[in-house]
Protein backbone atom coordinates (compact mmCIF):
# COMPACT_ATOMS: atom_id res chain seq x y z
CA UNK A 1 0.00 0.00 0.00
CA UNK A 2 1.67 3.24 -1.08
CA UNK A 3 1.34 6.57 0.65
CA UNK A 4 0.38 8.36 -2.57
CA UNK A 5 -2.94 6.56 -2.73
CA UNK A 6 -4.03 8.46 0.42
CA UNK A 7 -3.59 11.96 -0.99
CA UNK A 8 -6.91 13.17 -2.46
CA UNK A 9 -6.33 15.66 -5.27
CA UNK A 10 -7.13 19.38 -4.62
CA UNK A 11 -8.86 18.35 -1.42
CA UNK A 12 -8.94 21.71 0.36
CA UNK A 13 -10.16 23.54 -2.73
CA UNK A 14 -13.01 21.02 -3.23
CA UNK A 15 -14.08 21.35 0.42
CA UNK A 16 -14.01 25.15 0.26
CA UNK A 17 -16.02 25.17 -2.96
CA UNK A 18 -18.75 22.93 -1.52
CA UNK A 19 -18.74 24.50 1.98
CA UNK A 20 -21.46 27.16 1.57
CA UNK A 21 -23.97 24.45 0.63
CA UNK A 22 -22.88 21.87 3.23
CA UNK A 23 -22.57 23.91 6.42
CA UNK A 24 -26.31 23.84 7.13
CA UNK A 25 -27.81 21.02 9.23
CA UNK A 26 -29.32 18.13 7.27
CA UNK A 27 -27.25 18.76 4.13
CA UNK A 28 -26.67 15.72 1.92
CA UNK A 29 -23.50 15.42 -0.15
CA UNK A 30 -22.86 12.77 -2.81
CA UNK A 31 -19.33 11.53 -3.52
CA UNK A 32 -19.88 9.98 -6.94
CA UNK A 33 -16.37 8.48 -7.06
CA UNK A 34 -15.68 7.06 -3.60
CA UNK A 35 -12.41 5.24 -4.37
CA UNK A 36 -10.50 4.78 -1.14
CA UNK A 37 -12.65 7.34 0.66
CA UNK A 38 -10.19 10.22 1.04
CA UNK A 39 -12.58 12.92 -0.17
CA UNK A 40 -15.52 11.29 1.66
CA UNK A 41 -13.66 11.13 4.97
CA UNK A 42 -12.71 14.81 4.64
CA UNK A 43 -16.32 15.81 3.80
CA UNK A 44 -17.70 13.97 6.84
CA UNK A 45 -15.02 15.46 9.12
CA UNK A 46 -15.34 19.04 7.87
CA UNK A 47 -19.16 19.10 7.80
CA UNK A 48 -20.31 17.33 10.99
CA UNK A 49 -24.02 18.01 10.28
CA UNK A 50 -23.90 16.55 6.76
CA UNK A 51 -24.91 13.13 5.54
CA UNK A 52 -22.86 11.41 2.83
CA UNK A 53 -23.97 9.13 0.01
CA UNK A 54 -20.99 7.60 -1.82
CA UNK A 55 -20.96 5.55 -5.03
CA UNK A 56 -18.36 3.27 -6.54
CA UNK A 57 -18.51 0.52 -9.15
CA UNK A 58 -15.47 -1.23 -7.64
CA UNK A 59 -16.43 -3.64 -4.85
CA UNK A 60 -12.91 -3.74 -3.42
CA UNK A 61 -12.91 0.06 -3.12
CA UNK A 62 -16.25 -0.10 -1.32
CA UNK A 63 -14.91 -2.67 1.12
CA UNK A 64 -11.75 -0.70 1.95
CA UNK A 65 -13.45 2.69 2.20
CA UNK A 66 -16.24 1.10 4.28
CA UNK A 67 -13.60 0.26 6.91
CA UNK A 68 -12.18 3.78 6.71
CA UNK A 69 -15.60 5.47 7.08
CA UNK A 70 -16.95 3.09 9.75
CA UNK A 71 -16.33 5.63 12.58
CA UNK A 72 -18.93 7.93 11.00
CA UNK A 73 -21.67 5.32 11.47
CA UNK A 74 -24.96 5.91 9.68
CA UNK A 75 -23.89 9.37 8.41
CA UNK A 76 -22.26 7.51 5.50
CA UNK A 77 -24.24 5.40 3.02
CA UNK A 78 -22.05 3.46 0.55
CA UNK A 79 -23.62 2.15 -2.66
CA UNK A 80 -22.29 -0.21 -5.36
CA UNK A 81 -23.23 1.76 -8.47
CA UNK A 82 -21.81 3.56 -11.50
CA UNK A 83 -22.20 7.32 -11.16
CA UNK A 84 -24.72 7.70 -13.99
CA UNK A 85 -27.04 5.64 -11.76
CA UNK A 86 -27.20 8.59 -9.35
CA UNK A 87 -30.92 9.38 -9.95
CA UNK A 88 -31.91 5.74 -9.17
CA UNK A 89 -29.71 5.68 -6.05
CA UNK A 90 -31.21 8.92 -4.70
CA UNK A 91 -34.70 7.68 -5.55
CA UNK A 92 -34.13 4.45 -3.58
CA UNK A 93 -32.84 6.47 -0.61
CA UNK A 94 -35.83 8.83 -0.86
CA UNK A 95 -33.57 11.88 -1.39
CA UNK A 96 -35.19 13.99 -4.12
CA UNK A 97 -32.58 16.77 -3.82
CA UNK A 98 -29.04 17.05 -2.45
CA UNK A 99 -26.90 20.02 -1.42
CA UNK A 100 -23.53 18.90 -2.78
CA UNK A 101 -22.03 16.60 -5.43
CA UNK A 102 -18.35 15.75 -5.94
CA UNK A 103 -16.77 13.85 -8.84
CA UNK A 104 -13.08 12.89 -8.87
CA UNK A 105 -12.74 11.28 -12.29
CA UNK A 106 -9.17 10.02 -11.88
CA UNK A 107 -8.45 6.32 -11.85
CA UNK A 108 -8.43 5.24 -8.23
CA UNK A 109 -4.92 5.11 -6.78
CA UNK A 110 -5.76 1.62 -5.58
CA UNK A 111 -6.41 0.46 -9.14
CA UNK A 112 -3.12 1.94 -10.32
CA UNK A 113 -1.15 0.59 -7.37
CA UNK A 114 -2.45 -2.98 -7.50
CA UNK A 115 -0.57 -4.58 -10.34
CA UNK A 116 -3.06 -7.36 -11.11
CA UNK A 117 -5.73 -4.89 -12.23
CA UNK A 118 -3.79 -4.03 -15.42
CA UNK A 119 -4.33 -0.24 -15.34
CA UNK A 120 -0.68 0.75 -15.04
CA UNK A 121 1.72 0.58 -17.98
CA UNK A 122 4.77 0.74 -15.69
CA UNK A 123 4.41 -2.87 -14.49
CA UNK A 124 3.47 -6.14 -16.15
CA UNK A 125 -0.06 -7.32 -15.37
CA UNK A 126 -3.07 -8.99 -17.01
CA UNK A 127 -4.76 -6.54 -19.39
CA UNK A 128 -8.04 -6.17 -17.50
CA UNK A 129 -8.76 -2.49 -16.66
CA UNK A 130 -12.37 -3.07 -15.57
CA UNK A 131 -13.28 -0.87 -12.62
CA UNK A 132 -16.01 -3.36 -11.76
CA UNK A 133 -14.43 -6.76 -12.26
CA UNK A 134 -17.79 -8.53 -12.01
CA UNK A 135 -19.04 -7.26 -15.37
CA UNK A 136 -18.09 -6.20 -18.89
CA UNK A 137 -15.20 -7.02 -21.21
CA UNK A 138 -11.51 -6.64 -20.42
CA UNK A 139 -8.90 -4.58 -22.24
CA UNK A 140 -7.40 -7.81 -23.61
CA UNK A 141 -10.74 -8.69 -25.23
CA UNK A 142 -10.93 -5.22 -26.79
CA UNK A 143 -7.41 -5.58 -28.24
CA UNK A 144 -7.95 -9.14 -29.45
CA UNK A 145 -11.44 -8.84 -30.96
CA UNK A 146 -12.20 -5.29 -32.13
CA UNK A 147 -11.79 -4.60 -35.86
CA UNK A 148 -8.75 -2.51 -36.75
CA UNK A 149 -10.82 0.53 -37.76
CA UNK A 150 -12.63 0.53 -34.42
CA UNK A 151 -9.33 0.31 -32.49
CA UNK A 152 -7.94 3.25 -34.47
CA UNK A 153 -11.08 5.28 -33.65
CA UNK A 154 -10.76 4.49 -29.93
CA UNK A 155 -7.05 5.39 -29.74
CA UNK A 156 -7.65 8.66 -31.58
CA UNK A 157 -10.86 9.68 -29.79
CA UNK A 158 -10.06 8.57 -26.24
CA UNK A 159 -6.26 8.66 -26.19
CA UNK A 160 -5.71 11.53 -28.63
CA UNK A 161 -3.00 9.26 -30.05
CA UNK A 162 -1.59 10.64 -33.31
CA UNK A 163 0.16 7.35 -34.09
CA UNK A 164 -3.03 5.25 -33.75
CA UNK A 165 -2.75 3.65 -37.20
CA UNK A 166 0.85 2.50 -36.65
CA UNK A 167 0.04 1.05 -33.23
CA UNK A 168 -3.13 -0.72 -34.38
CA UNK A 169 -1.49 -2.30 -37.44
CA UNK A 170 1.18 -3.72 -35.11
CA UNK A 171 -1.49 -4.94 -32.67
CA UNK A 172 -3.44 -6.69 -35.44
CA UNK A 173 -0.29 -8.31 -36.81
CA UNK A 174 0.78 -9.55 -33.37
CA UNK A 175 -2.63 -10.70 -32.13
CA UNK A 176 -2.90 -13.01 -35.14
CA UNK A 177 0.24 -14.78 -33.89
CA UNK A 178 -0.84 -14.83 -30.24
CA UNK A 179 -3.69 -13.01 -28.44
CA UNK A 180 -2.71 -10.25 -26.00
CA UNK A 181 -3.02 -11.03 -22.32
CA UNK A 182 -0.45 -8.90 -20.45
CA UNK A 183 0.48 -5.24 -20.36
CA UNK A 184 4.27 -5.57 -20.83
CA UNK A 185 3.89 -7.03 -24.33
CA UNK A 186 1.58 -4.18 -25.34
CA UNK A 187 3.94 -1.53 -23.91
CA UNK A 188 6.86 -3.05 -25.82
CA UNK A 189 4.85 -3.20 -29.06
CA UNK A 190 3.85 0.48 -28.71
CA UNK A 191 7.49 1.48 -28.12
CA UNK A 192 8.58 -0.48 -31.20
CA UNK A 193 5.80 1.01 -33.36
CA UNK A 194 6.48 4.67 -32.76
CA UNK A 195 8.90 6.88 -34.68
CA UNK A 196 11.79 8.23 -32.60
CA UNK A 197 10.35 11.77 -32.42
CA UNK A 198 7.08 10.51 -30.92
CA UNK A 199 8.95 8.67 -28.17
CA UNK A 200 10.67 11.83 -26.99
CA UNK A 201 7.53 13.73 -25.99
CA UNK A 202 4.85 13.37 -23.33
CA UNK A 203 6.17 10.75 -20.92
CA UNK A 204 5.61 7.02 -21.37
CA UNK A 205 4.61 6.37 -25.00
CA UNK A 206 2.03 3.79 -23.85
CA UNK A 207 0.14 6.32 -21.71
CA UNK A 208 -2.34 7.43 -24.40
CA UNK A 209 -3.17 3.90 -25.55
CA UNK A 210 -3.75 2.72 -21.98
CA UNK A 211 -6.00 5.72 -21.33
CA UNK A 212 -8.00 4.97 -24.48
CA UNK A 213 -8.46 1.29 -23.57
CA UNK A 214 -9.51 2.15 -20.01
CA UNK A 215 -12.12 4.64 -21.23
CA UNK A 216 -13.50 2.11 -23.73
CA UNK A 217 -13.58 -0.81 -21.27
CA UNK A 218 -15.43 1.21 -18.64
CA UNK A 219 -17.59 3.30 -20.98
CA UNK A 220 -16.31 6.32 -19.08
CA UNK A 221 -17.25 9.15 -21.42
CA UNK A 222 -20.67 7.67 -22.21
CA UNK A 223 -21.34 7.30 -18.49
CA UNK A 224 -20.08 10.85 -17.82
CA UNK A 225 -22.32 12.30 -20.53
CA UNK A 226 -25.31 11.02 -18.56
CA UNK A 227 -23.89 11.54 -15.07
CA UNK A 228 -23.02 15.25 -15.06
CA UNK A 229 -26.46 16.50 -16.24
CA UNK A 230 -28.13 14.04 -13.82
CA UNK A 231 -26.02 15.39 -10.94
CA UNK A 232 -26.94 18.99 -11.82
CA UNK A 233 -30.62 18.03 -11.88
CA UNK A 234 -30.32 16.40 -8.43
CA UNK A 235 -29.03 19.64 -6.82
CA UNK A 236 -31.36 21.69 -4.64
CA UNK A 237 -31.37 25.44 -5.28
CA UNK A 238 -28.21 26.71 -3.57
CA UNK A 239 -26.57 23.30 -3.99
CA UNK A 240 -23.04 23.03 -5.43
CA UNK A 241 -21.18 20.59 -7.67
CA UNK A 242 -17.40 20.18 -7.99
CA UNK A 243 -15.81 18.04 -10.73
CA UNK A 244 -12.14 17.03 -10.96
CA UNK A 245 -11.19 15.72 -14.40
CA UNK A 246 -7.84 14.50 -15.68
CA UNK A 247 -7.89 14.75 -19.45
CA UNK A 248 -9.24 17.19 -22.00
CA UNK A 249 -12.12 14.93 -23.13
CA UNK A 250 -13.63 14.81 -19.64
CA UNK A 251 -12.96 18.47 -18.94
CA UNK A 252 -14.59 19.55 -22.22
CA UNK A 253 -17.70 17.55 -21.41
CA UNK A 254 -18.02 19.08 -17.92
CA UNK A 255 -17.39 22.56 -19.34
CA UNK A 256 -20.18 22.13 -21.92
CA UNK A 257 -22.77 20.97 -19.35
CA UNK A 258 -21.91 23.80 -16.94
CA UNK A 259 -21.84 26.43 -19.72
CA UNK A 260 -25.26 25.31 -20.99
CA UNK A 261 -26.69 25.53 -17.46
CA UNK A 262 -25.22 28.99 -16.94
CA UNK A 263 -26.49 30.35 -20.27
CA UNK A 264 -29.44 32.63 -20.90
CA UNK A 265 -31.57 30.72 -23.43
CA UNK A 266 -34.01 33.50 -24.33
CA UNK A 267 -34.65 34.35 -27.98
CA UNK A 268 -32.82 37.58 -28.88
CA UNK A 269 -34.65 40.89 -28.55
CA UNK A 270 -36.90 40.20 -25.54
CA UNK A 271 -37.19 43.36 -23.41
CA UNK A 272 -37.57 41.25 -20.24
CA UNK A 273 -36.21 37.70 -20.00
CA UNK A 274 -38.85 35.31 -18.55
CA UNK A 275 -37.59 33.12 -15.73
CA UNK A 276 -37.75 29.93 -17.77
CA UNK A 277 -34.99 31.28 -20.03
CA UNK A 278 -32.71 32.46 -17.22
CA UNK A 279 -29.60 30.49 -16.20
CA UNK A 280 -30.08 27.72 -13.65
CA UNK A 281 -26.38 27.50 -12.79
CA UNK A 282 -23.77 30.01 -11.65
CA UNK A 283 -20.17 29.07 -12.47
CA UNK A 284 -17.87 28.94 -9.43
CA UNK A 285 -14.63 28.72 -11.41
CA UNK A 286 -13.26 30.94 -14.18
CA UNK A 287 -12.24 28.30 -16.66
CA UNK A 288 -10.75 25.26 -14.96
CA UNK A 289 -8.67 25.63 -11.79
CA UNK A 290 -5.31 23.82 -11.66
CA UNK A 291 -3.46 22.25 -8.72
CA UNK A 292 -0.69 24.31 -7.12
CA UNK A 293 2.98 23.57 -7.80
CA UNK A 294 3.33 22.46 -4.16
CA UNK A 295 0.52 19.96 -4.55
CA UNK A 296 1.95 18.49 -7.73
CA UNK A 297 5.34 18.18 -6.00
CA UNK A 298 3.66 16.28 -3.15
CA UNK A 299 1.36 14.13 -5.32
CA UNK A 300 2.40 13.65 -8.95
CA UNK A 301 -1.05 12.22 -9.80
CA UNK A 302 -2.50 15.70 -9.25
CA UNK A 303 -0.56 17.16 -12.20
CA UNK A 304 -3.21 16.80 -14.94
CA UNK A 305 -6.19 17.65 -12.67
CA UNK A 306 -8.71 20.33 -13.71
CA UNK A 307 -11.39 21.50 -11.27
CA UNK A 308 -14.70 23.10 -12.27
CA UNK A 309 -17.58 24.04 -10.01
CA UNK A 310 -21.13 25.36 -10.33
CA UNK A 311 -24.00 26.36 -8.05
CA UNK A 312 -27.69 25.70 -8.69
CA UNK A 313 -29.46 29.09 -8.64
CA UNK A 314 -32.99 28.16 -9.69
CA UNK A 315 -35.27 25.23 -10.41
CA UNK A 316 -35.82 23.93 -13.94
CA UNK A 317 -38.66 25.62 -15.79
CA UNK A 318 -41.81 23.54 -15.85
Amino acid sequence: MTQSRHVPVMLQRCLDMLAPALERPGAVVVDCTLGLGGHSEALLSRFPEARLVALDRDKEALRLSGERLAPFGDRATLVHAVYDELPDVLDRLDLPRVQGVLFDLGVSSMQLDEADRGFAYAQDAPLDMRMDQTTGISAAEVLNTYPAGELVRILRAYGEEKQAKRIVSAVVRERDKEPFSNSARLVELIRDSLPQAAKRTGGNPAKRTFQALRIEVNGELTVLERAIPAAVTSLAVGGRIAVLSYHSLEDRLVKQVFAAGAANTAPPGLPVVPERYQPRLKLLTRGAELPTEEEVAENRRAAPARLRGAQRIREDAE
